[in-house]
């Protein structure tokens, strides 16, 4: 129980003693907004990180090799809010994640998001989702990365390679811009809370980063259907993962942080 109590001390202390650093990064954003976009994100990592720390979670990050430089669209399986937390401190240069309207009901958290990129989606409006997808593609342009989980809403399948589907049109934002999409696998973050909610317990985990593709390049057939093309890719990497861990510990290249 302690863990939870630390997490949710960590998380409420930040929103609240932070609210004047919020209102001068903001002032920051009109007068220099790339400045304050890479500050911003420092303090969140910084945040994310001690977070991560205090829960006991370990992390194994594979795959950074593969990231070009540049923007690009992460695309991964979501399965805990701890998957937002390995996204912001795991890849280089400026990033945000596309996430769901209903977190603009949360005032401070909210407005944080806004500061380090996030998007916000509304799933039941068309016109809006479009929207949302040009904000997007502005952001990459602008040499931002985005994050989008394609499921649409955190996966709760206790087998971890049976993946929703994935909505197909979640790629238009690399589609669009011509950016190149980068399919990450992540595993074992439901083990820090989801698992056994309200506790917070020490896990491991990790994610992994794929080999780059853009969409345009793509056979025909797998162009129309990018979103169930990238599962496949993702459910590969899970696979993998697997039976990586299944080696005894010696045969275990990757380093746990």
């Amino acid at each position: 129980m302690i863990r939870i109590i630390m997490v949710a001390v960590i998380l409420i202390g930040f929103l609240v003693v932070s609210y004047p650093l919020l209102l001068l990064e903001k002032k920051a954003a009109r007068e220099d907004p790339h400045k304050q976009m890479e500050h911003s994100q420092e303090i969140v990592k910084k945040v994310f990180t001690l977070l991560l720390k205090v829960s006991g979670v370990k992390v194994t990050v594979k795959g950074l090799e593969n990231i070009p430089e540049g923007a690009v669209l992460y695309v991964g399986n979501h399965q805990s809010y701890y998957d937002i937390l390995l996204g912001y401190t795991t890849v280089p240069g400026l990033v945000g994640f596309v996430a769901k309207k209903e977190m603009l009901r949360w005032p401070l958290l909210s407005d944080w998001m806004v500061l380090v990129n996030c998007l916000f989606l509304d799933r039941e409006n068309l016109k809006e989702g479009l929207k949302t997808i040009l904000q997007g593609i502005d952001k990459i342009k602008d040499g931002i990365s985005m994050w989008i989980f394609p499921e649409g809403t955190r996966n709760e399948n206790e087998n971890p390679l049976e993946l929703m589907q994935f909505r197909e049109g979640s790629l238009k934002i690399a589609e669009k811009s011509g950016c190149p999409v980068v399919p990450v696998a992540i595993s074992g973050t439901p083990d820090v809370f989801e698992a056994h909610i309200p506790f917070v317990r020490p896990a491991e985990v990790t994610i992994e980063y794929g080999k780059p593709f853009y969409v345009k390049e793509l056979p025909l057939e797998a162009r129309k259907r990018s979103g169930a093309y990238t599962r496949d890719l993702i459910i590969k990497m899970l696979e993998k993962e697997q039976a990586y861990k299944k080696l005894p510990e010696e045969e275990q290249t990757y380093k746990k942080a």
